[in-house]
């Protein structure tokens, strides 16, 4: 050890998201090399793994100059920082290194531990559990009554992608993604109106991974596709034999928009390769129906075509408007 040397401070800093004990190797070894280590929060969720690790943990806030001094002489240490970061701290230490007065300690910032794609999904979960229980509006609601909320959002979702806004897209796609954490949520607590065994958001992602995995052989077995069409064929051959469906028809709900009801029910007709005319009546119903029909033949969505067609009249009831 060096007498004159400044030292070394080593920050580290880990991630809640992150299960504790969990940290990189540079990370342990900062820890076990370090003179002295210093945690501000006696409650880090850290310190129990560390302290059964070996290493001696000291709760304590020095101030910049405290920290400096506490390096003097060649001496290593390290903080683990809170989870705000310790801004006071970093803060005061470039204020001391910007006067000049003193010869500064080696600074490392070192992360311990490092968030995962995804890993902000965490962080809703927590919120979302935490508004469930202490909100008067969030605590009351129930599948039956959020639903309509979730047709909203979808809507707004769809209309955001319409207009090219990518800054309203971000956004409607949050609420859409609340809409299915708030569900989970509820499904939880196994109220008596949902019939069955209660189960969780993860219940819910491990659901969607399996199905995911199953109608992709090409991506995660031995088959092969190099086309969209190849996609599609995989997707539907798995999807009958997971539902084994008796009509065309089942699974495709009738509480939808007419015309993307009526260009569902053509496409499952036209994949199934059935011959089904279209039934002939009296009024705009039934040429509607046609129209859909014809338009899901030629590859096109009525419903999109439709309301573009719609933005295009408000436009000009706009300009007519002056």
């Amino acid at each position: 050890m060096n007498a004159s040397s400044p030292g070394r401070i080593v920050l580290l800093t880990t991630s809640h998201r992150v299960a504790p004990g969990l940290l990189s190797w540079p990370a342990w070894q900062a820890l076990h090399d370090a003179d002295r280590v210093l945690c501000a929060d006696g409650a880090h969720p850290q310190l129990p793994y560390l302290r059964e690790a070996g290493v001696k943990v000291d709760e304590a806030a020095p101030t910049a100059e405290e920290l400096v001094d506490a390096c003097a002489g060649g001496h290593t240490v390290t903080v683990v920082a809170t989870g705000e970061g310790e801004p006071q701290l970093t803060d005061g230490l470039a204020r001391l290194a910007g006067s000049g007065r003193l010869q500064m300690p080696d600074l490392e910032l070192l992360p311990a531990s490092y968030d995962l794609p995804g890993a902000r999904l965490l962080d809703l979960v927590q919120v979302m559990d935490r508004i469930r229980a202490e909100c008067p509006w969030s605590s009351q609601q129930t599948h039956k009554g959020l639903a309509k909320y979730g047709i909203e959002e979808a809507y707004e979702l769809v209309e955001a992608i319409e207009e090219g806004d990518r800054h309203e897209l971000r956004e409607e796609l949050g609420d859409v993604l609340l809409q299915v954490v708030f569900h989970a949520r509820i499904a939880e607590e196994g109220r008596p109106e949902d019939g069955a065994e209660p189960f969780s958001i993860d219940d819910v992602a491990g659901t969607i991974v399996t199905k995911l995995i199953h109608r992709h052989p090409h991506v995660f077995g031995d088959e092969t596709a190099t086309t969209p069409e190849e996609v599609k064929a995989h997707w539907l051959r798995t999807k009958a034999v997971e539902k084994q469906r008796t009509s065309v028809t089942e699974g495709v709900p009738l509480g939808q928009p007419g015309l993307a009801l009526a260009a569902k029910l053509a496409s499952r007709v036209r994949t199934a390769g059935l011959e089904v005319p279209i039934p002939q009546g009296e009024g705009v119903g039934y040429e509607l129906l046609a129209m859909a029909a014809r338009a899901e033949a030629e590859g096109v969505d009525p419903e999109a075509a439709l309301r573009a067609a719609a933005r295009a009249y408000r436009d000009a009831i706009r300009g007519a408007e002056g």
